[in-house]
């Protein structure tokens, strides 16, 4: 029974819990089940508790029995990235320096998901402090790809796309500062959306760039994600960019996308300066067939310049590290987290220098230095300064593009999954590999990922990439869901029903509820 649970998707899973033909507690224990049957060899997640998400899980269900009226999703597993806080579980941001840190309060979205019912079974692996692209960065070791368990599966939000990639989780939650949730889903065959800055709450998410990061969701089909997405979205008082938006239903969107004729006159731009001379053949074979796909469903296709996009990953690269310097100044070992204390009479310098030391990872430091450094005295105009006005057009090359198409579509990635320590600590690689999502986290507009087949070279997944102007989230889950429903094999399947994590589910597990 355990493997029929975790092959249902999200919508497919309440359903059952909706109709009391399965409980919240059968399900929560069939993905600990997978978890621990096959996790050991993923590095997924960094803290389980079954006691707790039993007892989450058995509350719904006497919920449920009472006759209250539920969300949708209540009852359904969450697997959460480990930068959001949480009562329950451990928040270490895949860092040591938090290493056992508990938060007396919840992250808004994650009470938002607990208040939809949804049960927490885990925190997720991350490059430190949502460092990184591959998360090798992770104080806890490096998560491994389901599809090849010697490649990465991308960053920093690799744990929660491969909880879900790997039938460990139906449902995860990521977030995303220069395309962590995206670039993960499409190097695991899942989907991710990032979306409108704003539009979800960041309270309680342990901060990198407070002007990039945004919270969003995983999971394995574009109706799944708009779920998540629904449940956590909307306007929270404690986070100051929060938006005053009426926000219309993501799940709504994608369940016309997928029924109706949602491509037809759909303008779908391509932006040659996403088109990288890097891109591997197979991804690109792989996106200009989905162009074709949605071609010949009456969608039209316009190429179209963004000049200023080239510079987007140089001055990420300022703004990132220079935000980052400020927000982990306070990481200074006398509020909370790791103190390290050196032999003989210390000043509390002399703690703080030998508690970072010790505390941060190599990718973490460099970005401080980084950062202070271009919000130095005499440099800040240069270099920061400078970054920012970059950002102003790219903007304005983003409106520009949005008064000709609809939505912009790209590869998410340039290439597939790379073998894990193949970079060989060498950070520039990593960072190009974010080239085609970064654009979207500066400007902060929605975009979403969704897988659309293999590379020949390889048999690793590809993702498509659409972005939409602010606000037009919706856009994208209905675009989405369509192109979603053109990806299928010989037979008609989905892809997340490709996976071959599907082929390899433990047989333990067969009996396991």
């Amino acid at each position: 029974m355990a493997n029929d649970v975790i092959r249902l998707t999200a919508a497919e899973l309440a359903a059952e819990l909706s109709a009391g033909s399965l409980s919240a507690v059968d399900a929560a224990q069939a993905h600990l089940d997978r978890i621990a049957a096959v996790d050991g060899g993923l590095q997924a997640f960094l803290h389980t508790d079954p006691e707790v998400s039993l007892a989450a899980a058995r509350a719904i269900d006497e919920r449920r029995a009472a006759g209250e009226a539920l969300g949708e999703l209540a009852g359904v597993p969450l697997a959460i990235k480990d930068v959001l806080v949480t009562t329950d579980m451990p928040a270490t941001a895949g860092s040591r320096i938090l290493e056992g840190y508990r938060s007396p309060y919840d992250a808004t979205a994650v009470a938002r998901s607990r208040a939809a019912g949804l049960v927490n079974i885990g925190k997720t692996n991350m490059d430190e402090f949502a460092m990184g692209s591959s998360t090798e960065n992770s104080a806890y070791g490096p998560t491994r790809n389901p599809w090849a368990a010697d490649r990465v599966p991308g960053g920093s939000g690799g744990g929660s796309a491969v909880a879900v990639a790997a039938f460990e989780a139906p449902l995860a939650l990521g977030s995303d500062t220069g395309g962590s949730i995206r670039q993960p889903a499409a190097l695991t065959g899942s989907v991710g959306a990032k979306p409108t800055y704003g539009g979800v709450s960041r309270y309680g998410a342990i901060a990198l760039a407070s002007s990039l990061d945004q919270i969003g969701p995983c999971a394995r089909t574009v109706l799944d994600t708009a779920l998540l997405h629904d449940a956590i979205a909307g306007h929270d008082h404690h986070d100051s960019t929060s938006l005053r938006h009426e926000w219309p239903s993501m799940a709504a969107a994608a369940r016309e996308g997928a029924a109706g004729d949602a491509l037809r006159g759909l303008r779908v731009g391509v932006v040659k300066q996403l088109m990288l001379d890097g891109v591997q053949q197979g991804v690109k074979e792989r996106f200009e067939e989905a162009l074709a796909l949605l071609a010949a469903q009456g969608a039209e296709i316009v190429e179209i310049e963004a000049p200023h996009f080239e510079y987007a990953v140089a001055a990420y690269y300022l703004i990132l590290p220079a935000e980052a310097s400020s927000n982990l100044a306070k990481y200074d070992s006398v509020r909370f987290g790791l103190r390290v204390t050196p032999e003989g009479r210390a000043t509390v310098e002399d703690v703080m220098s030998a508690t970072r030391e010790a505390g941060f990872g190599a990718e973490v430091k460099r970005r401080i230095i980084l950062g202070t450094y271009a919000l130095s005295a005499g440099y800040y105009d240069a270099y920061y300064g400078s970054a920012q006005k970059v950002r102003t057009l790219i903007q304005r090359d983003f409106a520009a593009a949005f008064a000709q198409v609809d939505v912009i579509a790209s590869p998410t990635a340039p290439t597939t999954a790379w073998r894990i320590g193949s970079h060989g600590g060498d950070p520039i690689q990593d960072y190009l590999n974010d080239a085609t999502t970064i654009p979207a986290n500066l400007a902060g507009i929605p975009g979403l990922s969704l897988p659309i087949g293999t590379a020949a070279e390889d048999g690793l997944p590809v993702g498509l990439q659409l972005l939409a102007p602010a606000f037009e989230d919706a856009r994208l889950y209905r675009a989405g869901a369509a192109v979603e429903g053109l990806i299928t094999d010989r037979d008609g399947r989905p892809f997340w029903q490709q996976s071959p994590t599907l082929g390899s589910l433990s047989t333990e597990q067969e009996g396991a509820c």
